[in-house]
């Protein structure tokens, strides 16, 4: 009864395949699709739970899970764990969005708010994945959702969605293209992590007991040796200050971002214009999200920067704003999916000049590491409601410094990680346009897709 459904885009286009007498079938006659029981979690520390991912968090390219949960105690979670390959659609709040399970979900309790979704045949695994994709079946989904504050919707919702057959050969060129997307976020995972492995085994490890979750104090004489003017306290925290000592013994000294070599600045502020023929903004969340959707187009201008808001290949990309428990302090290296785009104002760029003295991969990987390098970064935001991190505390902030060769293997691994998650990116986005024209010149001819 939402008349919302009739007035939209993908009723139109759903009509349009439905009134085809060939070459089109129900999706639950390719694919099963299935929705795990509601989960009632049960919160523990790190120590006793399984990891949990919240359906927002899935997209990220690299998921940190912030609750833990008791499974022996809840009924169903077993049910919540996904295989690598196993499709995922949200069913709440912006719907109809896919994604494919990788190797960063392994061993995680997966959100109950993602529609599970796996191909019949295994013909049809591509296809499926690249449909799922195409602006007509977001259109679709978005159409036949309902609700009136959260928007919702239902297993039964995709199953009558109408997809278009397509041949073998079209069938094995998309399976071939999907298997592609699988192990190139498998890799960057994969060299992720051996770079961080790297370069933890370089630093020796380290246990924090205390990170000031109960409070702590410092005189004031000792919060302005830094030279910084404010009175945050983050800078100060004890498990930061730990990190910090264990570095200085067991790296080969420090040296700060800008002495290193690189460029580190922001665009001024700049007015987000609408604009239907304008340019798609990235926002900052965005460049911690596998393959993140387009939502937003503004005018084009300068932006107030040298680049006119554009970013190149190569550069380490910084979230300045957010929560501390999210995006904030985030350190991406930019690859070719994301060149040319016009990225936020809230992202800080550094740029290596010729002479710099590290590489951009160490650098990456000395700013994003779980325990030595992000809640470094993190320690530098100031304010409460939403703290943000300067250009100027970046430019000094301090990157541990290993020996050369140690340095090289890492960059390389994490420049490495770039490119792979840069390439699954395009091809993504290549199989979605691919399957529009499917669906286009079937919705046109009438004759069996493939």
């Amino acid at each position: 009864m939402e008349a919302e459904t009739y007035l939209s885009s993908g009723f139109g286009i759903r009509a349009a395949i439905e009134r085809k007498p060939v070459g089109w079938v129900r999706f639950a006659a390719i694919a099963t699709v299935t929705q795990p029981g509601r989960l009632k979690g049960i919160l523990v520390s790190p120590e006793y739970g399984k990891p949990f991912l919240a359906a927002t968090q899935v997209f990220d390219v690299r998921p940190i899970p912030r609750k833990f949960l008791a499974l022996e105690k809840m009924a169903g979670a077993a049910a919540c764990f996904v295989d690598d390959g196993t499709f995922l659609v949200t069913r709440s709040g912006s719907v109809g969005r896919p994604t494919m399970a990788n190797a960063s979900h392994r061993g995680m309790v997966i959100s109950d708010d993602l529609l599970r979704i796996k191909p019949i045949e295994q013909r049809n695994w591509g296809w499926t994945y690249a449909y799922l994709h195409a602006p007509q079946t977001r259109a679709m989904a978005t159409g036949a959702h309902y609700g009136h504050i959260i928007k919702h919707l239902e297993t039964s919702h995709i199953d009558e969605l109408p997809i278009p057959t397509v041949g073998d050969q079209t069938a094995s060129i998309f399976q071939q293209q999907v298997s592609r997307i699988l192990e190139l976020r498998n890799e960057a995972h994969r060299l992720t992590l051996e770079a961080e492995a790297r370069f933890e085994t370089a630093l020796g490890a380290l246990k924090i007991s205390d990170w000031g979750e109960k409070g702590f104090s410092v005189k004031v004489s000792k919060a302005f040796v830094s030279g910084r003017r404010r009175m945050d306290a983050t800078i100060h925290n004890p498990g930061v200050s730990a990190v910090r000592r264990h570095l200085a013994r067991r790296g080969t000294g420090f040296v700060t971002i800008a002495g290193a070599g690189y460029d580190v600045w922001l665009p001024t502020r700049f007015r987000r214009i609408p604009a239907e023929d304008g340019v798609v903004l990235f926002e900052s969340s965005d460049l911690t999200e596998l393959n993140p959707d387009f939502t937003k187009k503004i005018a084009d201008g300068d932006f107030g920067d040298p680049y006119r808001g554009r970013v190149e290949e190569g550069w380490v990309l910084l979230a300045r704003s957010g929560q501390t428990y999210g995006i904030l302090g985030t350190a991406v290296l930019s690859g070719k999916a994301l060149e040319g785009k016009v990225i936020s104002d809230d992202v800080i760029r550094i740029r290596a000049k010729q002479e710099a003295k590290i590489k951009t991969g160490y650098l990456v990987t000395a700013l994003s590491h779980p325990l030595f390098g992000r809640p470094l970064v993190k320690s530098l935001a100031y304010g409460s409601s939403i703290p943000h991190i300067d250009v100027g505390d970046v430019q000094t902030h301090e990157v541990v410094r290993l020996k050369d060769c140690e340095e090289a293997a890492i960059a390389e691994l994490a420049e490495q990680s770039a490119r792979a998650r840069a390439a699954a990116d395009l091809l993504e986005r290549e199989i979605a346009a691919d399957a529009g024209k499917i669906i286009a010149e079937f919705m046109a001819a009438g004759l069996p897709a493939g």
